[in-house]
C-alpha cells in the first residue's frame, strides 16, 4: 500500500470502534513534526498495526492553518502525498477517543505536551524527539530521544533499519527535505548537523536521487514565500501573545518589507483591527524580518487606543533599538491608531522585545495602581 492509498484508507476507516494510535507532532507543527508524524505513522501502520487497531498521523494544528507552513506545502505536492488527505487536530477529537479507551499516543518532536493537551498523557505510548529529555510519562512503547538534527532523522533510522520493505521514493524525499531544512543543508558551521543525520540523509540520497541544492534551496525559498498569504494569514503565521499586567499584547513575525506589504494590501490598517479585536488584544506589533540584499527589521505598533499606542511607541523609542519612521505616505484608515519603522538594532527580535515590553507594562500598571499607605481610594 502506498502512503497515498494508506491515507486514504484511514479516511474510510476512522468512524470505526477501533483503538486510535494517534502519532502527533507538537502544537507549532513545523515541516519536521507533520513530516515525521506522516512517516512514522505509516512505518507502524505496516509493522504494528492488529485488528481493531489504528494507527494515524496527526498534524497538531487546524486544517486551515497548513497552508501557512509555505515549505511544508511545497514538500508534501512535491513528493506526490495528497494534503487533502492529511488528518488534523481539528478532524478529530481526542477526548471522546480517551472518553472510550480507545486512545493512544506516540509523541513525535516533542516529549512534552502542550498545557492544553496534558489531560492526554496517560495515553502516550512511545515518543520520538530529539530535543532534550523532560523525563515525562512512562511509555510502554520506549522513548527514542538523542540530540540530533531533525525528528525525522531518527524516523528515517527507524524504517530504514526495521522495515523489511523497501522505503517509498516519496516518504524518503519527504524525510530528506526535512533533515536538510533543519540542518541548514547539513552544514557543519549552523552547529545543527550531526553524525546520524549525515548518515541518514546520504541513506535517503540513494534511495530519492534527489540533488542536495536544489531541494534545500527550493525548500529554504518556499520557507520564506508569502506570495499565497492575505495579511490575516501573515499575522498569524507566526504568531505569539502575553498578558503584561493590564494589557494584553500579540507579536507577529512577517517575513516581507512593510512597503511590500502596504502595495499588496491597501487595507492594512482594518485588517490590524480585525485580527486584534478577535484575539482581544490591547496592542498588536508586526516584527518584519527580511534580507534584501542586507539582513533588515522593521516593526509595525498598532493599537485601537491610540493613547496606548503613542506610549507604547515612545517607549520603544526610548529603548535605542534604532528605530526611524518609515515615509508610508497616506494609508488608507491609519489615523492615530498605527506607527510602522526601520529597526536599526537587528538584534533585537521578537524572543529579546518581549521582556522589555513585559517589564514596562507591568511596572507602568503596578506604578498607577493607588499607593495603599497614602490613603487613596483603589
Amino acid at each position: 500500500m502506498s502512503v497515498n492509498s494508506y491515507l486514504i484508507d484511514l479516511k474510510k476507516r476512522m468512524e470505526g470502534n477501533l483503538t486510535f494510535h494517534c502519532v502527533m507532532g507538537n502544537e507549532a507543527s513545523d515541516l519536521d513534526s507533520m513530516a515525521s508524524s506522516v512517516a512514522y505513522a505509516y512505518f507502524l501502520s505496516r509493522t504494528k498495526q492488529k485488528p481493531g487497531e489504528l494507527y494515524l498521523p496527526l498534524i497538531n494544528i487546524p486544517g486551515a492553518d497548513f497552508k501557512l507552513r509555505t515549505e511544508a506545502v511545497y514538500l508534501f505536492e512535491k513528493t506526490g502525498i495528497n494534503v487533502e488527505n492529511l488528518i488534523f487536530i481539528d478532524h478529530i477529537s481526542l477526548a471522546d477517543l480517551r472518553d472510550r479507551c480507545s486512545l493512544k499516543l506516540t509523541l513525535i518532536d516533542h516529549n512534552k505536551l502542550a498545557s492544553s493537551q496534558e489531560k492526554f498523557q496517560d495515553g502516550v505510548e512511545e515518543i520520538v524527539d530529539h530535543h532534550k529529555d523532560e523525563g515525562l510519562y512512562s511509555p510502554t512503547e520506549g522513548r527514542t530521544i538523542e540530540p540530533v538534527g531533525s525528528a525525522a532523522t531518527l524516523v528515517a533510522e527507524k524504517m530504514i533499519n526495521l522495515d523489511t520493505a523497501p522505503l517509498e521514493p516519496a516518504i524518503a524525499e519527504l524525510l530528506l527535505g526535512t533533515i536538510l531544512l533543519d540542518t541548514v543543508n547539513l552544514d557543519p558551521q549552523a552547529q545543527r548537523v550531526t553524525p546520524k543525520d549525515e548518515a541518514v540523509a546520504m541513506r535517503l540520497f540513494e534511495i530519492t536521487g534527489a540533488g542536495q541544492n536544489e531541494l534545500f534551496n527550493k525548500l529554504q525559498a518556499e520557507k520564506f514565500n508569502t506570495s499565497a498569504l492575505d495579511t490575516p494569514d501573515l499575522l498569524r503565521k507566526d504568531y505569539k501573545e502575553w498578558q503584561m499586567g493590564a494589557v494584553k499584547l500579540g507579536i507577529s513575525s512577517v517575513l516581507l518589507p512593510v512597503k511590500e506589504w502596504l502595495k499588496k494590501d491597501p487595507g492594512i490598517v482594518e485588517k490590524f483591527s480585525k485580527y486584534a479585536q478577535s484575539r482581544k488584544l490591547d496592542i498588536l506589533l508586526a516584527m518584519n524580518a527580511y534580507t534584501n540584499p542586507e539582513f533588515k527589521r522593521e516593526l509595525v505598533v498598532f493599537s485601537a487606543d491610540d493613547q496606548l499606542k503613542e506610549k507604547t511607541v515612545s517607549f520603544l523609542l526610548d529603548s535605542k533599538i534604532g528605530l526611524e519612521t518609515i515615509d508610508t505616505g497616506m494609508v488608507k484608515g491609519a489615523g492615530k491608531t498605527i506607527a510602522f519603522f526601520s529597526q536599526g538594532d537587528l538584534s533585537k527580535s521578537r524572543k529579546k522585545l518581549q521582556p522589555l515590553l513585559n517589564e514596562y507594562f507591568s511596572s507602568w500598571f503596578t506604578a498607577e495602581l493607588p499607593d495603599a499607605c497614602s490613603g487613596g481610594n483603589p
